[in-house]
């Protein structure tokens, strides 16, 4: 298992180097002038537009921009966006307010997902369960946009249980952003749930269970359910990262300043030392966690081992 790790920690080297060129080329790519862009409709000198472009590099060839980007990460230096701020400072503050709302969504969708996969799988073709496969698919078919507008005005405005943009609230502020996040992979966990429980119900092992009067508590929690969770785990396990980078609908719908922000507005500006910081610490979370689900495996599974 050691050696697995060590594998796996050596191979995120490559992995976040080609991510962070891959990321690069694609802001590099993208038509206008950043600077000009950050005037706006204020002109600038000539002088300060050729001071600023080359203290950004902006002047230079893809591959010098590249090498000195990655140069400044080997001494610890992120950059800067065109304001001066250190992107450092950006994701520092902006983190903890992500990690957050991934909390949230996370709690929601394994507690709400898991708990209706189970209950679905166990009776199967029920009311409960054809209610869970309709509402389920109606939360796959609606946007998150969508989702988050109708969450506002329902939740936030109308009946006024949630407060329905920013943090002011604390932890509270993160419910309904939270269950809005969660709404799709919830789906998908639920729906994971049941084909796996129903699937475990009706394997030899239960049966066998059965057979030598097992009661069907035990059975369920610690035969069937345990056995169920691996597709589960890997799904939420690769989820955490997803969401960690992927709240930019829902931060900008219930105006979060997290990191789903902060990526937004540097694609917009076309910040590229934002963006490439910010989008390479995801990926870094991503394959992080699928590591954590990979070790998860033994785990849930004794028969599973890492040579």
């Amino acid at each position: 298992m050691g050696r697995f790790i060590t594998r796996r920690l050596l191979l995120t080297v490559p992995v976040l180097v080609g991510a962070s060129f891959l990321i690069f080329a694609m802001v590099y790519a993208l038509p206008g002038d950043p600077i000009r862009a950050l005037a706006g409709d204020r002109p600038l000198a000539p002088a300060v537009v050729a001071q600023l472009r080359a203290q950004y590099n902006l002047d230079d060839p893809f591959l010098v921009q590249y090498v000195k980007y990655v140069g400044g990460l080997l001494q610890g230096d992120f950059g800067s966006d065109f304001a001066g701020r250190p992107v450092l400072d950006t994701i520092s503050q902006r983190l903890p307010v992500t990690v957050r709302l991934t909390i949230v969504a996370i709690v929601f969708e394994a507690l709400i997902g898991i708990a209706a996969g189970v209950l679905s799988g166990l009776r199967r073709n029920s009311f409960f369960d054809n209610l869970v496969l309709v509402s389920t698919t109606l939360l796959v078919s609606v946007p998150v946009f969508v989702l988050g507008f109708v969450a506002q005005y329902l939740l936030g405005y109308k009946l006024d249980l949630f407060p329905i943009a920013g943090i002011n609230a604390g932890w509270y502020s993160y419910l309904l952003p939270g269950l809005v996040l969660a709404a799709l992979s919830m789906a998908y966990v639920a729906r994971l749930t049941r084909t796996a429980v129903s699937e475990a119900m009706a394997a030899d092992y239960i049966r066998t269970a059965r057979a030598k009067g097992v009661g069907y508590r035990r059975i369920v929690f610690r035969h069937a359910l345990r056995n169920s969770m691996i597709p589960v785990v890997t799904f939420i396990g690769a989820d955490v990262g997803s969401l960690l980078g992927g709240a930019i609908v829902t931060e900008s719908v219930f105006n979060i300043p997290g990191l789903g922000r902060a990526i937004f507005d540097a694609v917009q500006n076309q910040e590229g030392a934002v963006v490439v910081g910010i989008v390479t610490l995801m990926v870094f979370f991503y394959i992080f966690f699928n590591l954590v689900v990979d070790v998860l495996y033994a785990l849930l599974d004794p028969r599973i081992r890492y040579e």
